[in-house]
């Protein structure tokens, strides 16, 4: 018979776990394609993640975990929940001090919910605010994430 998990061992686990399914779920979200069954594991990921940091993290963790929600629903076309985490995400990011790459990252992902929504003066306000502030950040490691997340938002004025 198996001892049980003590509360730090536990902890330590489903931090692990939440951090494991974001990571995978922005993976998935950075390819420019993906099978059906990569689409399936990206959605997986991402509630999973979310139910996670929602158990173990801070608001800070769950609202990353929104910012990704959106993303991952507005690259499988469901645009109410898309514009609904991105605006989750959104009103935390801008009601506080956070990093640059945080700002810039909810202005990319509220770009991609926008069009999925079809409403083009805000899918290209957010956008440009996005590509200004990635162009800005002096981390290259932030500013590669970023641009990796840039390359799957449709330019405005594109043809899909």
């Amino acid at each position: 018979m198996s001892s049980p998990l003590n509360p730090d061992d536990e902890a330590a686990w489903l931090r692990k776990l939440g951090s494991a399914a974001n990571n995978r779920g922005w993976t998935l979200t950075e390819q420019l394609t993906r099978t059906p069954e990569e689409d399936q594991e990206m959605l997986n990921a991402a509630h999973a993640s979310v139910h996670l940091w929602r158990t173990i993290g801070n608001d800070n963790n769950f609202a990353l975990g929104h910012l990704l929600l959106g993303q991952v629903h507005a690259l499988l076309g469901n645009a109410s929940y898309a514009i609904n985490y991105a605006n989750l995400a959104y009103a935390y990011f801008t009601s506080r001090q956070s990093d640059p790459w945080e700002v810039a990252m909810v202005h990319a992902e509220r770009a991609n919910a926008a069009h999925c929504a079809g409403l083009a003066a805000l899918h290209e306000s957010h956008y440009q605010t996005a590509e200004k502030l990635v162009a800005a950040l002096s981390d290259l490691q932030e500013k590669e994430i970023l641009l990796a997340t840039l390359r799957v938002v449709p330019k405005p004025g594109a043809q899909v």
